[in-house]
């Protein structure tokens, strides 16, 4: 086969500093950062033999996009349309069923199926489950939320998360609440292992054999915990645990203590004994607002790696559990870092705010006209 003569290719910087991005850039397809490449390399006077080893592809491959950036310049590096059925449903069809999806209800059920909105669009489950996938619509999905109505609550959220991103000098920071009303489950028939091809399996039916609190000071800072489990979760448990916290921690320290607001942690005897310590400082949540308190998300791992599918005969074998899953974390700690500051948090707040109301006065306005 005879090879006509590489067609030359000269960038402006522009058409430089675009391929270069294409090229580097993670969220491109893969074609696309190719075609990039290719031009690059020969903009850089490369061979198409050489460029075809550098990129992994033939020579007839470079060639071709060669000769078509030389032809269109960047817009040639685009796919041309390829052949195929013409489309049935037009866009103001699709808008149509975005907008049913989005801003009305089934008259027999709380979301619609693709199935029912078939039914009310007169088009295909298919069309319809291809049109909320290429919008992101899952109306069987439902997920939950709440705003905590805490006067205090952006002065609450600015202490809590500067102490987490900038902690004070010789000061230890540590995250401490309780899980109650652990429950020690053990599984009517055998657990079933898992198996090629087969997840594990367990019945849904259990048998309780009593339940423990278990509370926890988290340092944030080194990812080492505290934990001590008692059979209820009184003020009493709570102040015994705050005297074992005490007799762990460095004696020069100053100590900031994150709690929820949980009656047990202002009660008398507990203010009393704050009152006592100097270096001990109490900095509370906001209310309906436990997802800043970092202690929260080792709690989730807890019943995420060793007791939601855990069998636990006794409490005494569930605490031991938990005592072996604490002392396996305290020997590789992995410190919990936020990332997020207060002002993010508290835009994040307000967008959402606005949304709830835009939405909420979109809805008003169509239920007045509509006269209900």
């Amino acid at each position: 086969m005879a090879w006509g003569k590489a067609v030359r290719i000269d960038l402006t910087d522009a058409e430089r500093h675009e391929l270069e991005t294409r090229s580097r850039r993670r969220k491109i397809g893969r074609a696309d950062a190719m075609r990039a490449q290719i031009v690059l390399g020969t903009a850089d006077g490369l061979s198409n033999i050489a460029i075809a080893e550098r990129v992994g592809v033939t020579r007839l491959t470079v060639a071709l996009w060669r000769r078509r950036f030389a032809e269109a310049r960047l817009e040639g590096l685009s796919d041309e349309p390829r052949s195929g059925a013409p489309r049935q449903i037009d866009d103001d069809r699709i808008a149509e069923i975005v907008t049913t999806t989005l801003e009305s209800l089934p008259q027999d059920a709380t979301h619609w199926s693709t199935r029912s909105m078939a039914r009310a669009t007169g088009v295909s489950t298919s069309t319809v489950h291809r049109i909320w996938r290429a919008f992101s619509l899952q109306p069987h999905r439902s997920e939950t939320f709440k705003l905590s109505s805490d006067p205090l609550f952006v002065e609450k959220v600015r202490d809590i998360v500067g102490l987490y991103l900038d902690p004070p000098d010789r000061a230890l920071v540590l995250c401490v609440d309780e899980k109650t009303q652990i429950q020690a489950l053990d599984r009517t028939q055998p657990v079933l292992p898992m198996r090629p091809g087969q997840a594990e399996r367990h019945t849904h039916d259990y048998e309780r054999h009593g339940t423990t609190s278990l509370f926890a000071a988290l340092d944030v800072k080194a990812g080492t915990l505290i934990g001590r489990c008692m059979p209820r979760h009184r003020a009493g448990e709570f102040r015994k645990f705050l005297d074992a916290v005490e007799a762990a921690v460095p004696v020069d320290l100053d100590i900031h203590v994150v709690l929820d607001n949980a009656s047990s942690h202002k009660t008398k005897l507990i203010k009393d004994w704050f009152a006592k310590r100097p270096r001990w400082h109490r900095h509370f949540t906001p209310t309906s607002a436990s997802w800043i308190n970092q202690v929260e998300r080792f709690f989730a791992l807890l019943m995420q790696q060793q007791i939601r599918r855990g069998v636990h005969l006794s409490t005494d074998d569930l605490e031991a559990a938990i005592t072996a899953y604490i002392k396996s974390r305290n020997a590789d700690p992995k410190p919990f870092r936020w990332t997020k500051s207060a002002d993010d948090i508290l835009k994040a707040v307000e967008r959402f705010c606005r949304r709830t109301l835009d939405t909420h006065a979109h809805t008003s306005i169509d239920t007045s006209e509509t006269g209900h």
